[in-house]
């Protein structure tokens, strides 16, 4: 285990975490508050920590899979811990268990609150939990490799434990540089939702908060009513952030470099991923027809609800809890499909979703055609059989976490579908659930314990499973029984300096 390294990411961690913070002391500063005071003291005690953690000499610079497991876990759990400081010490939640809720939610991007009322926030601690999404979105780690140089194979790994879906590659050769491109695609994206919602008269603060909300896929608004009390332009343009974010980046960049026939034509998970969106909206708006006034206003509500929890924003213009059971039925199903993979949005993904499907016709195939030889394609390639195991071993992996999390939170009594939601909801990074912990309701009346599991459901689900639990595995922490020589580990680090 390159301990050293370990420590080195950790301390650039908490040096971006200490740049993040001077963002709500901005806020503070521009609004005459005196919580800044709490996120200017937290920012310098982030940096200074982060900068001690980087000076201690690193032995070797490179790693592999177990460190950059253990590298992402550790980096989002202290990155959370150290968030969650001057939101408590604000005075703004009963305890840090609370204040750690909520910023485990920011970063994650799941958007699950204990607060009863958002209104009662500061400024800058609703401006801070609106950044932790757009900061954890697209990654802290890859923000980390687009600006801080790594070894080629040690990025990778990084990325392979942080980014979501059943496969990572790179956009171009370097992985920095795929980081690079990852995250100016986000902040192109960024700028355009913001620019979108001031010309629809949405003042400044409200625009940049709400898009690191929608660009993020979170879901923390500033309001209780969420983004009901908002025009129907600004609902339509979050709508279609929503929607676009949902959507795999590496398709934004096929576009940039003049592909449209590879990012849309032969995509076959974003043609699913829309065709599905517009089937839901469609027969959710059927279903709930009669207490519209017109068949747009129904199609509308249906589609912001729609948009909002396969791209698990979860945001609301609608209590959904009072819909038909049909269309609420539809909605938990889009919740665990979720968005596609290499997207800010959470959820099981489209893309696993199909290999699974695929790889059990095949199954069926092979059971009346022994003799043939099935195999899995996606987009005209075929899907090596390593990543359709990992496919398969996912989905049950992500069935006991998700039974397992809902045995353990029904200590507290409540009915078994907020229960189940409640996981639902935090696993796949949603935010809302359905009765107690639905669009009108908060995550505030669970005990201590259930907090603490619903906060691994999220981290684990934005980890996409593994990296979490490998820290359990017994292996992860053995140490070698035979050291590599010196000259061994510097023809390592030079094989990752190459690559």
């Amino acid at each position: 285990m390159n301990g050293s390294m370990i420590r080195y990411i950790l301390g650039t961690v908490l040096c971006c975490e200490g740049v993040f913070l001077l963002a709500p002391v901005l806020v503070a500063v521009l609004y005459g508050e005196e919580a800044g005071i709490y996120y200017m003291g937290t920012a310098a005690v982030c940096f200074a920590a982060g900068l001690f953690l980087r000076l201690i000499r690193r032995k070797r610079k490179g790693f592999y899979s177990r460190e950059g497991f253990v590298a992402v876990s550790f980096s989002w759990l202290v990155m959370s811990i150290a968030g969650a400081v001057p939101m408590y010490l604000t005075g703004e939640y009963l305890s840090y268990v609370d204040a750690l809720f909520d910023t485990i939610s920011g970063f994650t991007t799941t958007g699950a609150s204990v607060l009863s009322s958002i209104e009662e926030l500061s400024r800058a601690t609703a401006f801070w939990r609106c950044f932790t999404h757009w900061s954890g979105g697209m990654g802290v780690l890859v923000f980390l490799m687009a600006v801080v140089p790594l070894s080629g194979s040690s990025s990778l790994h990084l990325m392979r434990a942080e980014s979501p879906g059943p496969s990572v590659g790179k956009l171009v050769p370097k992985v920095r540089q795929t980081a690079l491109i990852l995250y100016k695609i986000y902040l192109v994206i960024t700028i355009a939702e913001v620019l979108a919602l001031l010309l629809a008269g949405m003042p400044l603060y409200e625009s940049l908060a709400l898009s690191f909300s929608t660009v993020g896929t979170g879901g923390f608004a500033l309001v209780n009513s969420s983004i009901a009390s908002y025009s129907i332009p600004v609902q339509v343009i979050i709508i279609v952030f929503m929607l676009l974010c949902a959507i795999n980046f590496n398709t934004f960049y096929l576009l940039l470099v003049k592909k449209p026939k590879e990012a849309l034509l032969h995509n076959s998970e974003v043609q699913w991923f829309l065709l599905l969106v517009l089937l839901s909206a469609g027969v959710i708006a059927w279903n709930i027809r009669d207490g519209f006034g017109s068949i747009f206003e129904s199609f509308h509500t249906a589609m912001f609800q729609v948009a909002t929890l396969v791209s698990s924003t979860g945001f609301a213009t609608a209590d959904f809890n009072l819909w038909p059971e049909l269309s609420k039925t539809i909605l938990v199903l889009l919740m665990f499909m979720g968005a596609c993979a290499g997207s800010t949005g959470g959820g099981f993904k489209v893309s696993r979703m199909l290999i699974v499907l695929r790889a059990a016709k095949n199954e069926l195939l092979n059971m009346v055609h022994p003799r043939s030889v099935q195999k899995v394609h996606m987009n005209g390639r075929l899907v090596p059989d390593q990543i359709v195991k990992t496919a398969l071993c996912y989905m049950i992996v992500y069935i006991f976490v998700l039974l397992g999390s809902v045995l353990l939170i029904s200590i507290d009594n409540f009915d078994m579908t907020t229960n189940f939601t409640a996981v639902l909801a935090t696993l796949n990074n949603i935010g809302p659930g359905l009765n107690a912990v639905g669009p009108t309701g908060n995550f505030g009346g669970y005990s201590v314990f259930s907090k603490f599991v619903l906060m691994f459901d999220m981290l684990a689900g934005r980890l996409e499973l593994f990296p979490v639990l490998a820290l359990f595995a017994p292996g992860m922490w053995r140490l070698p029984t035979r050291r590599s020589s010196k000259k061994e580990f510097e023809k390592i680090d030079q094989m990752n300096e190459t690559e």
